[in-house]
Formats: C-alpha cells, structure tokens, sequence
C-alpha cells in the first residue's frame, strides 16, 4: 500500500504552531489580569481599613487631625481603586482580544485538519479502487489460464 503524504501539511504544521503561540499569548494575558485584579482587590481592602479606622476615630475621643489625614486616605485609596480598577478593565479587553485570536487561529488549524482528512480519505478510496483493480486483474488473468489450461487437456 502506498504512502499517504499530505500535500498541504506544512501548513497544518504552522496553523498548529500559530494556535500554540496564541494559547501562550491568552494565558500570559489571563496572568496580568489575574496580577491586576488582585492589586484592585488589595487597593479595596486597604481602602476599607482606612474606612473601618475612620469610624473608630469618630466613635472615639475626636483628633480632628486624625480624622483628616482619614478622610484624605480614604480619598485617595477611592481614587486609587478607580484607576486600578480602570487598568482591569485594560486588562479584560485584551484579554476578549487574545480570546478571540484563540478562537480564530483553533477555527483555521481545525479547517487545516477536516482537508486532511478529507484527502486522507480520498486517498484511502483510490488505494481501494486500485487494490480492486489489481484484484479484479488477478481474477481475471487466473480464470483466463484456468481455462486455457482446460482447453489443453480436451
């Protein structure tokens, strides 16, 4: 039986590879979005910290002082939150655009794959036809001399 060679496979091979570097782009992508969301949820915390301190200061003896530089943390933690939280969503929209790089390069090596095996099949048919072939040669030259053989003898 003959060899199947797909004519096309290098690029089945680069579509593959492509799809391998994309996926590496994603996650690398997902990990920034990950660091940052977690730097949002620290700057939060903290944020409530200043919060909670500033409401221990006011159920206390009152240092207005105190309770200033609160209020100018809590500010500033608010805005802080807000910038943070506007660098996740950066992060998410590059995120949604290695997505859906991903997405495109699995639809081309998956288009890659289906020629593949559509070839791989057709190839698989004509080897049949040409087994038949030499099959029905076979038969045909065997019964042939089968039947001169029986002429000889009569």
């Amino acid at each position: 039986m003959a060899r199947f060679k797909y004519r096309m496979q290098n690029i089945l091979k680069l579509k593959q590879k492509l799809e391998d570097q994309s996926k590496m782009a994603y996650a690398n992508q997902r990990r920034k979005l990950t660091i940052e969301e977690e730097k949002e949820q620290k700057l939060k915390d903290e944020k409530n910290r200043y919060e909670e301190e500033g409401a221990r200061l006011r159920s206390e003896k009152l240092n207005v002082r105190e309770i200033m530089e609160n209020i100018r943390g809590v500010k500033t933690m608010g805005i802080l939150v807000e910038e943070q939280h506007k660098a996740v969503e950066r992060e998410e929209e590059k995120l949604e655009k290695r997505r859906r790089e991903l997405e495109k390069v699995m639809k081309e090596r998956k288009a890659q794959e289906k020629l593949r095996e559509r070839a791989f099949r057709r190839f698989i048919q004509e080897e049949n036809a040409a087994e038949g072939k030499v099959i029905d040669e076979l038969t045909s030259y065997t019964y042939g001399n089968k039947r001169k053989e029986t002429e000889h003898e009569g």
